[in-house]
């Protein structure tokens, strides 16, 4: 049965991917339709034709390996006599047939937010509403009531921007040791997504924790001693049963240890307290190890030590957030480009098919220790980041790429003159040549570490 299951899982990865890179030439194909654009060729996957048929002027056919698709227009490579060319077509009418493909993944991307963010039955906002007994950041200026609006410069909007703001910090350092890249700690993570605690539990009487509409045993602080692991456990089967009942998978409650507690990361927060805008500077959070990843015991990772407001589900709340959402991976892939070039990312952070395919994998494992819907939530979550990237890098001014074509073409209409065509061709094959040998390089440092155990979450 867990075969048929990871085949399932499979089979919905594989086309979604699909039917990312398939609604990107879909975009390409129906402006060049709408252009009056002669398309030869419209297929899905690539590599020998599986079936085909001709309807009017054009080929559609469905490929045996679903890894592409392609739309081919009439002189889009070559110059060509016919009138319905892609190349004898108005400079304008070229340029929103380059640029659809890339808009039609980010119109993609904002509709599997509104799918994933329907469900849900309350949302984050980035109030803080109470603190974690550990708390750095309240001895810091933080307080209950803050909304915060940025984090070292990054502008906060919602939760995701929140957790972004964090992710840049994997080449900082923490008292002279760099830090990984973010990651809540279990009930930050609850009270973040879901909701509020309403009450705690004494250890000492029944008192009972309440979330939303279910109750069930409350939280306690678990020091170092013997039976620490035991306590853990029993924690993590309570949490699990909210998990489960929110489609949450990562419910792993990360242990502090004395060493990890001397360690602080420190960030530069700003802001909205009693209607003005308040920088805080050297605002504290505290890092943990992860036990299960002792080959990376010398990166520890930032939690945030607060819990924020919910946001109630209401018409406008889903329409708000789901287009938020999107904008907020659009946000977070640019940044990430940003950082890359500024050195903050570096080329272990970046993946290629294989890390791509590995990650798609584990975030579909992780989803399956709670339930299949889950698994699914997971793998859709991933495909929103990579169709709005795909959109996103496509865009960029860089030759072979979409946004490179299309520069190309606004050149083009700024001097009312075509670029010659063999020149174009060679700054085409330069950059594809670039391309490819990048991406060449990236699949051999993906796969290298897959088999040294490095590739992963």
């Amino acid at each position: 049965m867990q075969i048929l299951v990871t085949i399932a899982l499979v089979v919905i990865a594989v086309l979604l991917f699909e039917l990312i890179i398939g609604l990107h030439e879909f975009g390409h194909f129906i402006t060049a339709k709408l252009s009056g654009i002669k398309v030869n060729e419209f297929a899905l996957g690539m590599g020998p034709k599986l079936f085909s048929f001709k309807k009017g002027e054009t080929q559609y056919s469905l490929r045996l390996f679903p890894i592409g698709g392609f739309c081919a227009m009439e002189g889009e490579d070559e110059d060509s006599p016919e009138p319905r060319s892609f190349n004898n077509a108005k400079v304008w009418k070229r340029m929103i047939v380059i640029i659809a493909g890339a808009v039609m993944n980010i119109i993609l991307g904002i509709i599997f937010s509104f799918i994933m963010v329907i469900p849900q039955e309350a949302y984050s906002s980035t109030t803080v509403e109470q603190f974690d007994p550990r708390s750095y950041s309240a001895n810091c200026g933080l307080q209950i009531g803050d909304k915060i609006v940025k984090v070292n410069g990054y502008d906060i909007y919602n939760s995701k921007d929140l957790s972004f703001s964090f992710a840049g910090v994997n080449c900082e350092n923490v008292d002279g040791k760099s830090v990984s890249v973010y990651k809540q700690d279990c009930a930050n993570a609850i009270c973040t997504e879901y909701g509020k605690i309403v009450n705690e539990k004494n250890p000492d009487d029944d008192t009972l924790l309440k979330f939303y509409n279910v109750t069930t045993d409350g939280c306690t602080t678990v020091n170092n001693s013997a039976d620490k692991a035991a306590a853990l456990k029993a924690m993590n089967d309570t949490v699990k049963k909210l998990y489960d009942m929110a489609g949450i998978t990562d419910y792993t409650l990360p242990t502090i240890t004395e060493k990890d507690t001397r360690q602080r990361y420190t960030a530069t927060v700003t802001v909205i307290r009693d209607g003005k805008e308040v920088e805080l500077n050297d605002v504290q959070f505290f890092t943990y190890y992860k036990d299960d990843e002792d080959k990376n015991a010398d990166k520890p990772s930032v939690a945030l030590d607060f819990y924020v407001e919910p946001i109630d589900k209401t018409f406008t709340s889903v329409i708000k957030q789901g287009f938020s959402e999107s904008v907020s991976v659009g946000r977070m892939v640019w940044q990430s480009l940003v950082w890359i070039v500024q050195g903050r990312f570096g080329f272990k952070d970046m993946s290629g098919p294989v890390g791509i395919a590995t990650a798609v994998t584990q975030v579909a494992s992780q989803g399956l220790e709670t339930n299949f819907g889950s698994a699914v939530f997971n793998i859709l979550n991933v495909m929103t980041l990579i169709t709005i990237n795909l959109g996103i890098f496509n865009m960029l001014p860089f030759p072979a790429l979409d946004g490179g074509r299309f520069l190309l073409l606004l050149i083009e209409w700024i001097f009312k003159k075509p670029i010659p065509r063999k020149v174009e061709k060679y700054i085409n094959a330069a950059g594809f040549v670039i391309l490819m040998v990048f991406m060449v390089v990236i699949t051999c440092k993906d796969i290298w570490q897959l088999f040294t155990g490095q590739l992963g979450l």
